[in-house]
């Protein structure tokens, strides 16, 4: 068994992949406009993250379970993304997501992908249709900042072993904890916090950062 050399954890909507999958549920449900706006005032930092989560969520209450496959069918991988992973493995680099989004989505992009790691929401389904409720503790900037405490520590890495990426105000205290933060074509405030910017919608943007640190 190879040692493990590092750890990337990285935010899925609006990195890992393309789009808001909230978003697009939220157009399921023809109350996009108004899920958008939470969201973008969310990432911004200017709402509390769990209960903008909750709020989105009630919205789609009524939806039903098979949802997921037309949601499934909007989202695309951020170019970069497949051979950023493979990349990473081929160097020994686990690679975890924590996302604010949802395991029934978020759980198929990493089997795709083979990610190592998955933190994510579970939407309440009762006979079939969304609830409007979440199932167990929901994904805050406090839980991502753990999860990439708990992987590093499983695979006996330092912090400064370890890459963190996000997009909104949500990644922040992860993306400082990392041995390398980088912010992903995120908002303004991430941007001036995050000692790392990637400004174009490429992942392997990442593997220059990585080899930069290692000359």
């Amino acid at each position: 068994m190879t040692k493990t050399k590092g750890l990337l954890v990285m935010d899925v909507d609006s990195t890992l992949i393309l789009e808001e999958a909230i978003d697009i549920l939220g157009d399921k449900a023809s109350v996009g406009a108004k899920v958008a706006q939470i969201t973008e005032r969310a990432m911004r930092g200017e709402l509390d993250f769990e209960a903008a989560l909750r709020e989105r969520v009630g919205l789609l209450k009524g939806l039903p379970e098979s949802i997921f496959e037309e949601v499934l069918a909007e989202i695309h991988f951020t170019p970069g993304a497949a051979q950023l992973v493979d990349e990473l493995h081929r160097r020994g680099i686990k690679v975890g997501l924590v996302s604010g989004g949802f395991h029934e989505t978020v759980d198929v992009l990493a089997q795709n992908l083979g990610i190592d790691y998955v933190q994510a929401n579970r939407l309440e389904v009762k006979d079939g249709y969304l609830t409007g409720r979440v199932l167990g503790q929901i994904v805050t900037k406090a839980v991502k900042l753990q999860k990439l405490q708990d992987w590093a520590a499983e695979n006996d890495l330092g912090l400064e072993q370890t890459i963190a990426m996000g997009d909104g105000a949500n990644d922040l205290p992860m993306i400082g904890a990392a041995g390398i933060g980088i912010a992903f074509c995120a908002k303004p405030l991430v941007r001036q916090q995050a000692p790392y910017q990637i400004n174009e919608k490429n992942l392997y943007k990442v593997i220059e950062i990585l080899d930069s640190q290692q000359e």
